[in-house]
Parts: structure tokens; sequence; C-alpha cells
């Protein structure tokens, strides 16, 4: 199986079927544009690097062709996974369409330390490097975003956080799957075993099924710090008119 024909079996008929879906939503769109876009600009160099280093590698044969070091279909996996997640998260926002209420600011202070403490924890992992560079990439380069949502704003997500999780938790399970598919049994992609922990997860690396729930993580949180901002909008819009 070639990396395109993993997106055809895997990534787009999810996607096809939760655009088919959103007739009832009345979110606007440009949140999730705005994500896509922050998830290209972001994701791009630390990619680049780890295929560069060879943390990831691809068979002969399995990519159409690279930008830079990166298969383009890995460029386009930045965007559908952004798409599948927002896709998702927009159903339930629908059903559960009344915005709560958010909390206090002082609800930040756990997300800020928990992932302040995930950015140093990945630092640390970097230094130390060998079988810790590929799990402390991933937390070096997601903790400091998710700190910074937490850090302007936190009490927004907390306030959606059965949102979040009703998003976080299956679409990470349904791409721990389809990663397992693609590394076990189709070949597309390998994990470097020097520069893993060896740790899995039914035979997926530990730090593949990381990656999959810090970057949509970053997806839900975001689209939920935008939700209130919009409905206050809407509401002011309402009141002049």
């Amino acid at each position: 199986m070639t990396y395109l024909e993993f997106h055809l079996a895997f990534t787009v008929p999810p996607l096809v079927v939760l655009a088919l879906l959103q007739g009832r939503t009345r979110a606007p769109w440009w949140p999730l544009g705005l994500l896509i876009g922050i998830a290209f600009v972001y994701t791009t160099p630390w990619d680049n690097y780890l295929v560069a280093r060879e943390i990831w590698t691809y068979p002969p044969g399995r990519v159409l062709a690279t930008i830079g070091f990166v298969p383009v279909e890995e460029y386009a996996f930045f965007g559908i996974q952004t798409i599948i997640a927002g896709l998702w998260l927009r159903l339930f926002q629908a059903r559960w369409d009344r915005v709560p209420e958010p909390s206090g600011r002082g609800v930040r202070w756990p997300g800020i330390a928990l992932f302040g403490a995930i950015t140093v924890a990945g630092v640390a992992m970097l230094l130390a490097a060998g079988h810790w560079l590929y799990l402390g990439l991933i937390l070096a380069w997601a903790g400091p975003p998710l700190l910074l949502q937490w850090a302007v704003g936190g009490e927004l997500v907390w306030a959606r956080r059965r949102l979040v999780a009703v998003t976080v938790i299956p679409i990470s399970l349904y791409l721990w799957v389809a990663d397992w598919f693609a590394i076990t049994q189709a070949g597309i992609w390998n994990i470097t075993d020097a520069t893993r922990t060896g740790w899995e997860i039914v035979g997926l690396p530990v730090e593949e099924a990381l990656f999959f729930v810090v970057t949509t993580l970053l997806v839900a949180q975001g689209l939920v710090m935008l939700e209130r901002p919009i409905s206050d909008m809407f509401s002011r819009k309402r009141v002049v008119g």
C-alpha cells in the first residue's frame, strides 16, 4: 500500500462522511480554516526535521513526491487530520449549542502548570537524545502551544471540556488504528528504533499514540477557544438588529 492509498482507505472516507453530515451545523467555517493554516505553518519545520534526522522513514515507492524532506501525502495529513477533528467537533457543537459561561481565570493555572511541565520534560528528553529523542520532540513541540492556549483561554477550554473530550478520545483512537496499520501491516512508514523508547500500545509506538492525542487536542481546544467570542459577537449583532 502506498501513502496515497492509505489516505484513500483511512482518512478521506471519514472526512467525506463528516462533511456530508454538516448540514445542521451553524458555526462559521473560518476558525477551522485558521487552524489548518496554523497547522501547516507550525508543523512543517518540525516534520522536516524529523524526516531529515530519519526518525520517520519511508520505504522506496511508497510516496508520490517530497517537498523538502517530507512527502506530499504527509503535508496532506496536516490538513486532513485538522479537518476530521474539526468536523467531528462541529457535529457535537451543533447538538450542545448552548455555549457555557466560562468560570474564572484561575482555572487557567492547572493547565499552564501541566503543559509547562510537559514542555520542560520534552526539552530534557531532547537533551538526553538517543531513545528519548522522538518523545522529546513531540513534547517540546506540542507543549508550548498547549500551554499558550490555556494561558490565553483556559477557562473557555474548561467550560467546554466535555466537547473537547468527546473529540479527542474517538478521533485519537481511530488514528491510532490507522497508524498501527500503516506501520505494522502496510509498512508505509517506519519509526526508527534508535530514536524511540520502545514502549508500545498493542504494537503502536507510544510516541505515535501521544502525537495523535496532542495534535487532536490542539485542534479541539483551538476551536472551543474561538467559540465564545464568536457567540458573543453574534449576540451583539442581534441586540443591535
